[in-house]
């Protein structure tokens, strides 16, 4: 009796619709409008300070001064935005900032210098990152709480080594880099410095294994452990990098302010998440983008020059703030739930 064939076994690799061509077309071409329509809110921005102060907005120092603001903010959501697209949450970046500038402006530091003063503010936001990487990595603990006792503690040890004083810099090479004599091309060299942590940000998140695995993370834990990712060490790499870009900015804003304060990177923390979740960084993870991370750093800067210039209540600033939050993450949601 002849036996019945069965018919051959296909083992080919299944693509789901959601890893398919045309779902990465999609986002994609969603990504586009995201940018785009960021693109067209910072144009009316310009637009209506154009309108409302044309002389002074308008006026090339203080167009200097929008992005040599951005400058250190930006430098510090580079590494949020990183945090954020891994699933986790910095609460401490702005107490980290104020740590490093504070320690790395002690009489003590700036008798090394230059160098003494940029290897100090680097290396206090790095450990500070180790240790929230380990507790949470390592210890279990959940990025709000650990990245919260962070925030308390090194805000209270700025306060210690200040005593509530400002420490003014007097090294001479710091105190030029901010001057206009170092500007080239017009261009202070604290928007080189973003515009080079902003390129290596894109690069590290869109063109190496080590953004995938950031966004793999973010997407579901369990199955990039599975899929072979150590997800604790790349937790622990992302806090390490989001503490080197808190070191990055502190001495950025030594150089911008020529002193140190217990009180610098005040809402840092607020402002940084604000601006990656209005460019479009998912905030339960899975997705992130530099590109809009900047863009909306560049957003929240032009709007308070704006106020600024127009002698308007920080209030009533605080208040479009938050409607535009409000909105981003009301697009977030409406977004996701048609992915």
């Amino acid at each position: 009796m002849t036996q019945p064939v069965s018919p051959p076994r296909d083992d080919t690799p299944k693509v789901s619709p959601v890893e398919g061509p045309s779902q990465w077309r999609t986002l994609a071409a969603r990504a586009d409008v995201r940018t785009l329509s960021l693109l067209g809110v910072l144009a009316a921005l310009i637009l209506i300070g154009g309108i409302t102060k044309p002389d002074e907005f308008l006026d090339t120092r203080n167009l200097q001064l929008v992005l040599t603001q951005a400058s250190v903010i930006g430098v510090v959501t580079v590494g949020m935005t990183f945090v954020i697209t891994s699933g986790g949450i910095d609460l401490s970046v702005g107490a980290i900032v104020a740590l490093a500038s504070v320690w790395a402006t002690t009489v003590a530091t700036q008798e090394y210098g230059f160098a003494g003063i940029l290897f100090t503010a680097v290396i206090v936001g790095v450990g500070c990152g180790l240790v929230n990487g380990l507790l949470i990595a390592y210890g279990g603990m959940v990025p709000f709480i650990a990245t919260l006792a962070m925030f308390a503690s090194a805000r209270g040890l700025a306060l210690q080594i200040t005593d509530g004083k400002t420490q003014i810099v007097t090294v001479e090479g710091v105190l030029d880099l901010g001057g206009r004599d170092a500007y080239i091309l017009g261009i202070p060299p604290l928007v080189m410095v973003f515009a080079l942590v902003t390129v290596i940000g894109w690069l590290l998140l869109n063109r190496t294994t080590f953004g995938r695995r950031s966004v793999a993370v973010g997407g579901n834990a369990e199955a990039a452990r599975l899929a072979g990712i150590d997800v604790r060490r790349q937790r622990l790499y992302l806090y390490l990098l989001s503490g080197l870009c808190c070191g990055v900015a502190a001495f950025l804003l030594i150089v911008l302010s020529g002193s140190g304060q217990n009180t610098n990177g005040n809402l840092y923390e607020l402002d940084a998440i604000a601006a990656a979740i209005i460019g479009g960084t998912l905030l339960s993870g899975g997705r992130g983008t530099i590109t809009g991370s900047v863009l909306g750093v560049l957003i929240f800067t032009t709007i308070t020059n704006i106020f600024a210039l127009n002698n308007l209540q920080s209030d009533v600033q605080q208040i479009a703030k938050g409607a535009i939050i409000v909105a981003a993450v009301l697009v977030q949601r409406r977004t996701a739930s048609t992915t």
